[in-house]
């Protein structure tokens, strides 16, 4: 049987839940949202160690009202994450266990490899730990998800064979996008038959509310459907899938998803050339034509997050979401170790490396005077 063939195509991301006032975790909601979820024939919830609070949201939700076998529960560990020793890292697996409750995980992944992230789990042996959990029973299925370059997917694959799927950000706005290259790692898991868990289908809510211009394509061609439904079908359109997570936050998206989800068919030509124009007006707003080829990186005596400064301005100039642009910017400039738009002297030596002939000490100016 391939792997997750089983799944229906739509999982619950828990990194998103639903709040109260306070801040707590709306338990009574959740249980409503799980509720429905598994009642519409989906068994799929993804969270974290790293997701505080989300591990224990869901043993009150799910696992302690459903029997185990009804469901698959995926964990993620983060060897990256305040760990000195391997024993810290092989903590956050039985802080896992013990937080859900599950007794076992369906799906294992180490979380988040690429760049200076992966050295961690090589240090740590986390690779051989895997195994031996599985060996054990406590791990059904081994896995990572990964935020970086296919070069590097390439030879993370080509090491650890082992590994039975990969978990990436793909949605239709990363499709082609030279920063997260979704196409392109996509398609090295397809040539070493890993099947794929799709992560920010709808890019953390933006793909919800794109560009007035982005929208009006989708709604003429569809007007009954939400612009969401549009950026999870293009995700569950493809071939090679144990599921697309969706990071529900209300009843009213886990409704709407559902809606679209439960029987899902695959998407006509005609649709699928609809898609292809909304990614064309999206190209056609003008943002930082940034590469990430990082050439200024290299030069720059500040050591500034150029290549991240600009994907986070570019957030904000597509999405007009100020918090989602700053968190990506604390994301790829400050936990990269490095410095924001406002530490550049102006010394001009990244623009006479910059194959794109970008203004950069100019663009570090609007960074800095619009996200702070």
């Amino acid at each position: 049987m391939y792997l997750g063939e089983e799944i229906k195509k739509l999982g619950f991301g828990l990194m998103r839940l639903p709040k109260l006032e306070d801040e707590s975790f709306d338990i009574e909601q959740i249980k409503l949202m799980v509720d429905e979820f598994l009642a519409a024939g989906f068994t799929y919830f993804d969270t974290a160690w790293a997701y505080a609070g989300s591990e224990d949201a869901i043993r009150q939700a799910l696992v302690e009202r459903y029997p185990r076998e009804k469901f698959q529960l995926a964990t993620k560990n983060a060897a990256w994450i305040n760990c000195k020793t391997r024993d810290d890292a092989i903590a956050q697996f039985e802080t896992s266990l013990k937080q859900t409750g599950a007794g076992y995980f369906d799906f294992y992944l180490l979380h988040n490899l690429g760049e200076g992230r992966t050295k961690f789990f090589d240090e740590f042996d986390m690779w051989s730990f895997v195994q031996e959990k599985k060996s054990e029973g406590k791990i059904k299925h081994v896995g990572f998800s990964f935020h970086s370059t296919p070069e590097e997917l390439e030879e993370i694959l080509q090491k650890h064979p082992e590994m039975e799927f990969v978990q990436l950000q793909i949605n239709y706005a990363d499709w082609e996008n030279p920063a997260i290259q979704s196409k392109g790692v996509y398609e090295v898991a397809r040539k070493h038959n890993k099947p794929v868990i799709i992560m920010e289908p709808v890019k953390g809510g933006m793909l919800a509310n794109p560009p007035e211009s982005v929208a009006k394509v989708l709604k003429d061609a569809e007007p009954e459907s939400s612009c969401a439904s549009w950026a999870i079908r293009f995700a569950a359109n493809l071939d090679g899938l144990i599921t697309v997570l969706s990071g529900m936050s209300t009843i009213d998206q886990l409704r709407d998803n559902v809606s679209f989800m439960k029987d899902f068919l695959k998407l006509s030509v005609a649709q699928r050339a609809i898609i292809e124009e909304a990614r064309e007006e999206l190209a056609k707003i003008p943002i930082i034509p940034c590469t990430t080829c990082n050439y200024c990186a290299k030069v720059c005596p500040k050591d500034i997050g150029i290549s991240g400064s600009f994907t986070a301005m570019n957030i904000f100039t597509l999405y007009k979401k100020l918090k989602a642009a700053q968190h990506q910017e604390e994301w790829l400039v400050k936990m990269h170790g490095r410095n924001k738009a406002g530490d550049c002297i102006k010394c001009g030596r990244c623009e006479k490396v910059c194959p794109q002939h970008i203004k950069i000490r100019d663009e570090l100016v609007k960074v800095h005077n619009t996200l702070g």
